[in-house]
């Protein structure tokens, strides 16, 4: 098919590498436009705007599609479809409707649950058992329209928000080629009512640990923000990223130490921290960190 793709971030990436490599044909590719980044503040392309560039397609990055002349633009390009994933752009109307087909968008949640921004996110965070993948038909509304193929995972036990976006991202793309070969023959399923919830944007002020909180509530808040933006917490004077962690059997104080390996008690019960990082400093697993600084039992956390 005659395709443009619509994404941004990595999770988009593997998405159109498994396009191209199913031999579509992708007229263009559109993305966010370069950003400033690192020390020099330089622009940087987007990680889907790299790997288009290598692939040799046409990169397209507006600001917005809300004027007439960008409408165009997209128009004239005789589409069969737009595949959309994390682009990060409101669609208007008349871009939806231009491609024959419509645009498909890959989300990852099982609609309607989690809709919106931060679906992943907010799954591991909220404890759930599964996710998944949604190829929804795109309408003016969030995340409101027809699913013509979903594909359920469980969520593992101690995964964390990095770790399943990696995973999702490779079912996003194979689920993409797969509705792409069975498009004329699926048949878009309107969401339900039931079980409808919102996956709101995710609040830095989110990420503090409050060591009062039951252990399986902190340990869904850590692996649920890692790696970005990293829940985080005080140690002997400095803030220190919790990356993932597990509950442990252990009760005390909440945010003491309860043995020099980083076990600490919460609110009720505890749990056992197993990657942390410094400020500057790389990811490390909780045996390297500690050799780097000890953390005797006793030590209080936060504050």
């Amino acid at each position: 098919m005659r395709l443009i793709f619509m994404g941004t971030p990595d999770f988009s990436v593997p998405v159109l590498d498994a396009l191209v490599e199913a031999g579509h044909d992708v007229a263009a590719v559109y993305c966010q436009p370069p950003r400033p980044a690192g020390r020099g503040k330089k622009e940087r392309p987007t990680p889907v705007h790299a790997r288009a560039e290598a692939l040799g397609l046409e990169v397209r990055h507006p600001v917005s599609l809300k004027g007439t002349e960008a409408q165009q633009d997209f128009a004239a390009l005789n589409a069969d479809a737009a595949v959309v994933v994390a682009y990060g752009l409101i669609l208007p109307q008349a871009i939806l409707d231009a491609p024959t087909h419509g645009c498909l968008n890959i989300h990852a949640s099982l609609l309607p649950r989690w809709r919106g921004a931060a679906p992943i996110h907010r799954a591991i965070m909220a404890g759930d058992d599964m996710t998944g993948i949604c190829i929804m038909q795109m309408e003016a509304g969030l995340d409101t329209g027809p699913v013509l193929l979903r594909h359920a995972t469980p969520i593992g036990s101690g995964e964390t928000t990095g770790q399943l976006h990696d995973r999702l991202s490779q079912i996003g793309a194979a689920a993409i080629v797969e509705a792409l070969d069975k498009l004329p023959d699926l048949c878009p399923v309107p969401q339900p009512d039931a079980g409808l919830t919102y996956a709101s944007k995710i609040d830095k002020a989110e990420a503090a640990i409050d060591w009062t909180r039951p252990a399986s509530d902190i340990v869904r808040q850590i692996n649920g923000l890692s790696p970005f933006p990293g829940a985080w917490t005080m140690l002997d004077g400095a803030r220190v990223k919790l990356l993932a962690a597990a509950e442990a059997p252990g009760t005390g104080a909440a945010g003491v130490a309860l043995d020099d390996a980083l076990m600490i008690a919460c609110g009720e019960g505890a749990l056992r921290v197993l990657s942390a990082q410094r400020a500057g400093k790389s990811v490390q697993d909780a045996a390297t960190f500690l050799r780097g600084q000890t953390v005797p039992a006793g030590t209080v956390f936060g504050g």
